[in-house]
């Protein structure tokens, strides 16, 4: 006899293994329960699923068993499908989520170790100010580079001592004028001993200069001094 029971079966859309549970009831009736189970399936919920509860004669359940059972099978295996991928994707999600909780975390500890870093280069730039060691303070203030974000306060901080140690620090073009050399420098045989006013110097000079010159005269024209 060809029944083409478990060929029909075969065709069911289902994912799971089927369980059918077969049990005689009163009046020659059968009693039978048919119901999938999907281990795959993480989400506890599944079994809260009830089983299909087909009661009739051998001729009914033999003319009926396919056209009851298919459908909601066939949902119900849908169904555990749909909520084992829901429970994976919910697993992943909280890995995510907890990735994207260690990753925040860990640039956390890095910008608090940064903060700390820039923090305590300019707490020691402040103590060697105090103590009037401004070069070495200017050294301690930290780089742009390392800071960008706070490049505009260590600007206005490396400014600040800088004009303390080294007002040119960064090329200043201005030039002082030179000091006028001493007329001692210009006529060192006319320098005086620092008693005597410069101004009567001169004149006793120019006297000194001019009897020279008259001595020059008479040793020059014997005749002309008869």
């Amino acid at each position: 006899m060809n029944t083409n029971f478990f060929n029909q079966i075969a065709q069911m859309q289902i994912i799971g293994d089927l369980h059918i549970t077969i049990a005689k009831g009163a009046e020659d009736r059968l009693i039978v329960l048919v119901m999938l189970q999907n281990e795959s399936c993480g989400d506890g919920a599944k079994h809260s699923i009830p089983p299909l509860n087909l009661r009739g004669t051998a001729e009914e359940l033999d003319e009926g068993f396919f056209s009851n059972i298919t459908a909601p099978i066939e949902s119900a295996s849908g169904l555990m499908v749909d909520m084992d991928g829901y429970m994976k994707q919910l697993e992943h999600t909280k890995k995510q989520s907890a990735m994207e909780k260690e990753k925040e975390d860990k640039h956390k500890k890095e910008q608090q170790a940064k903060d700390k870093k820039f923090s305590d280069a300019m707490n020691r730039a402040d103590q060697l100010e105090r103590e009037g060691r401004f070069r070495e303070a200017w050294i301690k203030v930290p780089e742009i580079h390392e800071f960008p974000l706070k490049a505009e306060q260590i600007r206005k901080r490396k400014s600040e001592l800088s004009a303390k140690f080294s007002p040119d620090l960064f090329g200043s073009t201005a030039q002082t004028a030179e000091p006028e050399p001493p007329r001692e420098a210009l006529f060192p045989e006319h320098a005086h001993d620092g008693t005597q006013d410069p101004e009567m110097q001169e004149e006793d000079i120019y006297e000194q200069e001019v009897e020279a010159e008259e001595m020059e005269y008479w040793e020059e024209d014997p005749e002309e001094q008869a």
